[in-house]
């Protein structure tokens, strides 16, 4: 199918910019550092609205929106400036109806936390107001988590189902919520301590999952019907089983869809449920399949999984279903072009056009007219710059184990360059390929940048991710620390200006490179990195799981964890550092910066230390985040120089 691009950009794009206008004046730091422009472009099921976020510099605010395709209109819903209030997510219930999650910070005994609510919008409406729903218990719950919806039930257009512990009783019940009036009505009691349930493609409530905090045992019970017990399903513990995910129901209640392990890898099965018979559909030698299912908007039946591994990164059970995508790469060619929203007749729908040296660009399509319309772009300012594309590498580890990651070397100056070794935080995480920009900004000033998916990475197969398991420091750490002769062999990085970056996990490594490896890299930086296991220790045996999470992922011994603590071996330092941390993270309390950075000052060594005013663990805020570029510019730039140089 032939597909015209319309090059004039569409109505909407002139009425996102009248209200605020632009900066004309940023910066190059600035270019990179902003929010995406727009974000999560939603439609609704006829294709007539489509919800966005747009973040506005300028104002340093988050504007929720909808336009209407019909009439040119677009109507602003809600704002937030990332500090207190945040958009949580959205989603479309209907074709006037828009679901709006919120999360809201909040702070007791000195100590932040959030707790999230969940809004309707009728978008016909004269007047646009968020209406809460659960709206009558709110303000008698104590649970601060309001916003899981277990099915929007697309039958019944003014209802949805959402579990909710609203009497703080550690129940999990399901209630039946009017989306017009926020009333509520008990559809499922608690029980068996179930936390999560899973209803099927009609709405009836299948299966509830139970996790023991005290030994990890994990239960996933099932039931044919409401009028039937739950019966056990699977069943495997916390660290030391293989662990599995349902992931849903295929429009055929009978037919279930899970993930499971099979040796080292995780596979796509489904289930027959009246004969209990299971079936492999996809398995990679190599790595895991990983992804949520994929709906037919059409016929409502399961047509998929989104996988990484698999053509346009999704894995069909038909081979017809690739026809669009590749109507859509010859449209656009040599990008990653990703369909993230349609219709629910699928003539219309929103796809994002990016590739490792170009930001994502929306488009707005129209499958019975074959045209595409652009819609924005999320990094309007470097939209145009010439960036280099990623390389996937691999290089062997001290002993034997093979790593993968991403390497990006700039289009200026000449090897070997002036290098930043890039670890992702997590650690159970990994990076991909596509538009990144950190990278992007570091690759424009002359800097080559690994990025290695070091032990405990995810994706890689069970064993290599279970490897973090109270290894933080070790075999990981060296992961890096041989990445970085990795480069020097092939004659890439320069040994005199070479860094490591991480936040998060990777700000932990990078402190922990400072102390373990003290004469391998020119500087280093953290960004809400651990500095002091036992704290982090201490502080996660507080919460859900707490203690078997610690026990399993941190280590236990007192001795051990003092020895992978950077905050204990500050003497050792010669790196100068630059540590960087939000006062309101919730995820890595600024304590470990602020403990960390007062033994370096004790000892003499050399460090810059930033905080960020409302700084969260994601550098939510527009201002944060531009101060935290200008500080990576200025401190790379004294102990990197430039490519020039």
């Amino acid at each position: 199918m032939d597909m015209k691009i319309n090059a004039t950009v569409i109505i909407l794009v002139s009425l996102l910019c009248f209200t605020y206008g632009s900066l004309a004046s940023e910066s190059h730091t600035e270019k990179f550092s902003r929010l995406p422009a727009y974000q999560n472009v939603k439609l609704s099921p006829n294709g007539n609205r489509m919800a966005f976020v747009e973040n506005v510099m300028k104002h340093e605010k988050s504007i929720l929106s909808f336009f209407n395709v019909e009439t040119g209109i677009r109507t602003l819903l809600f704002q937030s400036d990332n500090r207190d209030i945040k958009i949580n997510w959205y989603d479309w219930k209907t074709n006037d109806i828009l679901l709006v999650s919120v999360r809201y910070a909040s702070k007791r005994r000195g100590v932040r936390y959030y707790r999230t609510k969940l809004f309707s919008v009728d978008t016909s409406a004269e007047k646009n107001e968020l209406k809460p729903l659960l709206r009558k218990q709110l303000s008698k719950s104590s649970n601060h988590i309001q916003d899981r919806v277990v099915h929007r039930l697309s039958q019944d257009p003014d209802h949805i189902l959402m579990q909710a512990d609203l009497k703080n009783e550690r129940k999990v019940n399901v209630y039946r919520v009017n989306v017009h009036t926020g009333k509520a009505k008990l559809f499922e009691r608690g029980k068996l301590g179930i936390v999560h349930w899973i209803a099927d493609s009609q709405g009836n409530i299948r299966i509830g999952l139970t996790q023991n905090q005290n030994d990890g045992l994990t239960t996933i019970w099932y039931r044919d019907d409401e009028d039937d017990d739950l019966e056990k399903l699977f069943q495997y513990t916390l660290f030391q089983d293989k662990p599995l995910r349902v992931l849903g129901f295929d429009k055929d209640p009978q037919t279930l869809y899970y993930l499971k392990y099979d040796g080292n890898y995780r596979a796509l099965y489904k289930m027959d449920m009246q004969s209990r018979t299971s079936t492999q559909l996809l398995k990679h030698e190599g790595y895991d399949v990983s992804g949520r299912l994929i709906y037919s908007r059409e016929t409502q039946e399961v047509i998929g999984i989104h996988d990484i591994y698999s053509p346009f990164g999704r894995f069909y059970f038909d081979e017809k279903h690739y026809a669009f995508h590749r109507s859509l790469e010859k449209a656009i060619p040599e990008k990653n072009n990703h369909l993230v929203s349609k219709s629910h007749d699928g003539n219309y729908y929103i796809m994002v056009s990016e590739s490792d040296s170009s930001p994502g660009v929306f488009y707005f399509g129209d499958r019975n007219k074959r045209t595409l319309q652009e819609l924005f772009e999320q990094y309007p300012e470097v939209q145009n710059m010439e960036l280099p594309e990623h390389q996937s590498i691999t290089y062997e580890a001290r002993d034997g184990v093979e790593i993968q990651g991403y390497l990006t070397l700039p289009l200026i100056g000449e090897a070997p360059y002036p290098t930043i070794i890039h670890p992702h935080g997590g650690p159970g995480a990994r990076d991909y390929r596509g538009f990144n920009p950190w990278v992007a900004y570091l690759v424009s000033k002359g800097y080559a940048v690994l990025r290695p998916n070091f032990r405990g990475s995810t994706g890689f197969g069970y064993e290599f991710a279970k490897a973090q398991m109270g290894r933080w420091g070790l075999e990981m750490q060296d992961d890096l620390t041989d990445a970085a002769h990795y480069l020097f062999e092939k004659g890439i990085a320069d040994k005199d200006r070479i860094c490591i970056f991480g936040a998060s996990y990777g700000g932990y490594a990078a402190k922990m490179a400072t102390v373990k490896t003290p004469d391998l890299f020119t500087c280093a930086v953290s960004f809400a990195g651990i500095s002091d296991l036992r704290q982090l220790r201490n502080r996660q045996r507080r919460s859900a799981f707490g203690e078997l999470i610690a026990d399993a992922q941190i280590g236990k011994q007192r001795q051990d964890l003092k020895e992978r603590s950077p905050i204990e071996h500050v003497k050792k330092i010669k790196t100068p550092l630059l540590v960087m941390h939000g006062i309101d993270d919730a995820v890595v309390r600024v304590k470990q910066s602020r403990d960390f950075v007062d033994e370096l000052e004790k000892h003499d060594k050399s460090v810059t230390y930033v905080e960020f005013e409302h700084g969260d663990h994601y550098l939510s805020v527009q201002e944060n985040r531009h101060s935290f570029f200008r500080e990576l510019d200025a401190f790379f730039y004294a102990h990197l120089g430039s490519a020039e140089l």
